[in-house]
């Protein structure tokens, strides 16, 4: 990709880029377009260690392998960076007496989580809901009248509250939420993301009950590179976002979701996790916000037809299904929704800044132009196609 990037989301114009100042650590269009890397350096954990009491390694090889080496530019964290996953299991849908199993669902605060919850409880899970501070008020209601609801505080930065919420379960599901001290991603929080993951994945591996991980990732852990780093085909999952590129011009979401993805992966093998991975495109609906991280570099995204987003039942569907069906194995792309056209950016654009006025029409052969879409999910679309889900929740 050509490294021009804009704050700007889509087609607005420099006039609204005064809209973008308004988070606390945000950066301004002139050192997006800097070459120079941040001048803060981030200090991540030092090299992952096995406590005393951890299993020893039982990767299975039937269902993935990895070959696994330190990060030359990140002294002392070990990254999967060269992943392969296989598998030679038919594809075949969980027995529907799985559905009586207890899972976890952790951070259960977020949207994302919250309506997890609520789905698996329809399909006849019992469900731990993990959440951080007092954010389990919107469950009491639930909590009543369910007796297979438990709401347990969880910090991921605290291992034995981790191991609480697990005591028991059958399957994680894993979407991290930013912590409320820290509500912006800024240079810090690809350190503050790591650890949590790292908590989460080695929490796992001491809880002898769990059989499988759900981990809620971003497509933007995909999407990102140079353009000299030349692809002839489309992106899907086996391609990485550049750590360096991210850095490089401060695409702090991007990175954060690629080392923390990376962390859990490298984790994941060395304990024998069963894990797997949804990386999730933009997630729509009425919360969201021109202020969303995801949505740095969105014009960058557009031109190279990897803007994706993702409709949250949809979303939602796709983590039940990869832990139900047997056969999931590695990463996901999950989008339901491809920003290639000019009048899907005007409409994106309109739902973010719905006070400013429209972006100037363009001429008839710009307008009806199609980006070739080059990021692919047919991998999750194939998983899918026995999937039954219950009843669209009203959201």
């Amino acid at each position: 990709m050509n490294p021009r990037f804009h704050q700007i989301p889509l087609f607005m114009e420099k006039s609204h880029s005064h809209l973008w100042k308004g988070r606390e650590k945000c950066q301004d269009s002139s050192s997006i377009l800097s070459p120079s890397p941040p001048t803060t350096t981030t200090s991540y954990p030092s090299t992952l260690t096995r406590p005393l009491n951890a299993r020893p390694n039982l990767v299975n090889p039937s269902s993935l392998y990895a070959q696994t080496h330190h990060f030359s530019s990140t002294p002392g964290l070990l990254f999967c960076t060269t992943i392969h996953f296989n598998s030679t299991k038919k594809n075949k849908m969980a027995p529907a007496s799985f559905h009586h199993e207890k899972v976890c669902v952790m951070d259960a605060s977020g949207r994302l989580g919250s309506t997890l919850v609520e789905c698996l409880l329809q399909r006849g899970y019992t469900v731990h809901a993990a959440v951080q501070g007092h954010d389990d008020l919107k469950f009491n209601g639930v909590a009543c009248e369910n007796k297979k609801l438990k709401i347990f505080h969880a910090d991921p930065f605290d291992y034995q509250s981790i191991t609480d919420a697990l005591k028991g379960c059958s399957g994680l599901f894993y979407a991290f939420e930013p912590p409320e001290d820290q509500p912006t991603y800024d240079e810090f929080m690809p350190e503050v993301e790591v650890r949590a993951a790292h908590n989460v994945i080695e929490a796992c591996a001491q809880t002898d009950t769990i059989d499988k991980v759900v981990f809620t990732s971003s497509a933007t852990a995909v999407v990102w590179r140079d353009s000299s780093q030349s692809i002839t085909s489309d992106l899907d999952e086996r391609h990485w976002s550049d750590v360096n590129f991210c850095r490089k011009f401060k695409l702090w979401h991007a990175l954060s979701k690629t080392v923390a993805e990376k962390t859990a992966w490298a984790l994941a093998m060395d304990r024998g996790i069963n894990m797997v991975s949804i990386n999730s495109g933009l997630l729509m609906g009425p919360q969201l916000s021109i202020t969303h991280p995801y949505l740095k570099g969105a014009a960058e995204m557009y031109e190279c037809g990897t803007f994706v987003t993702v409709d949250l039942n949809f979303l939602v569907d796709a983590h039940i299904c990869v832990f139900e069906d047997v056969s999931s194995y590695g990463r996901y792309l999950c989008f339901d929704h491809a920003i290639n056209r000019h009048e899907d950016a005007i409409q994106l654009t309109r739902l973010l800044t719905p006070s400013t006025p429209s972006p100037a029409q363009r001429a008839n052969e710009d307008a009806n132009r199609i980006i070739q879409q080059r990021l692919s999910n047919k991998k999750l679309n194939k998983l899918m196609v026995d999937f039954e889900s219950e009843p669209p929740l009203v959201v």
